[in-house]
């Protein structure tokens, strides 16, 4: 064998990694144009296009206190956001295994909607790729190792659908306005710090639990009830969410850090904390 013969044999395995590589960063990037393309094609026009006071009157009191601190009266609606963190994730079954996540999400207000575009890294030149969303009424999760091989491709059920809808409203607060009663949300009184929020969309409806701090800002969400999977079964499991550090962006207060969390028997285990590495905003003209 000569050495240009020998040099070829023992690089081709590398370039057939390289490749590998490649076709799948390009097929996920060609399904996340589909996600995207379909979200905006369920936009539906702002028919309220500034934030009016006068419309929160009648909520529940920790309610208006969260909405006199997060908005300002007279500015305009969130019709779009562009989300970008940083984090970790808990992929581990029986004991934790934090792994090291960034991730890019774009959210579209009215119809409701959103494509969270996931890289968790499970060591060096390896990473899963998750899409995470929902899309004119129906849940999408399709989780891919390297984007090319599928580990995970649930099917699109009303439990699915439910289940994305919860986190669409959960993170309303990095897009507060969209928790006003004019953009569809119901609100019901509970005590002095919290109060329930129910939200309709089409055939998905769902109510989660906001507690408030002492400054009127979103503390926690919570769900009674969201399906996770547990071998091949779906159970319906306690579901929370955190968010701290709240920071002002274009002219709104919203939470930079967060996290997820699964309530169990034994205690909450959490699967996700991140943080905001870029918010950008689109407002209804």
């Amino acid at each position: 064998m000569t050495l240009n013969a020998l040099a070829i044999a023992l690089a081709a395995p590398t370039l057939a990694v390289a490749g590998f590589v490649t076709y799948g960063a390009l097929r996920w990037r060609a399904g996340t144009r589909s996600l995207r393309a379909r979200l905006e094609a369920a936009r539906q026009p702002m028919t309220r296009r500034v934030v009016d006071f006068a419309d929160i009157a009648d909520l529940p009191v920790p309610v208006q206190r969260f909405f006199r601190a997060v908005l300002v009266d007279g500015q305009p609606m969130v019709t779009g956001v562009r989300l970008r963190h940083r984090g970790h994730f808990n992929v581990g079954v029986g004991k934790d295994r934090w792994r090291p996540f960034s991730s890019d999400q774009q959210v579209v207000t009215r119809r409701p909607g959103f494509d969270w575009d996931g890289r968790v890294s499970l060591g060096p030149g390896l990473a899963v790729r998750v899409h995470d969303a929902y899309v004119a009424g129906e849940g999408v999760l399709h989780a891919a190792l390297l984007g090319a091989i599928t580990v995970a491709n649930e099917p699109p059920t009303p439990e699915l659908a439910e289940g994305e809808l919860m986190r669409f409203l959960a993170e309303a607060a990095w897009y507060p306005t969209v928790l006003l009663p004019s953009q569809g949300v119901r609100w019901e009184a509970i005590d002095a710090d919290s109060a329930r929020a129910t939200l309709v969309d089409g055939a998905v409806r769902v109510t989660l639990l906001f507690r408030f701090d002492a400054a009127g800002l979103i503390e926690t969400v919570q769900a009674e009830a969201r399906g996770r999977r547990v071998g091949e079964r779906i159970v319906p499991t306690p579901w929370l969410g955190r968010f701290w550090n709240y920071a002002q962006r274009d002219g709104m207060r919203v939470p930079l850090e967060g996290e997820v969390a699964w309530v169990l028997p034994e205690g909450a285990r959490p699967y996700w904390r991140g943080r905001i590495d870029g918010i950008e905003y689109e407002f209804a003209q």
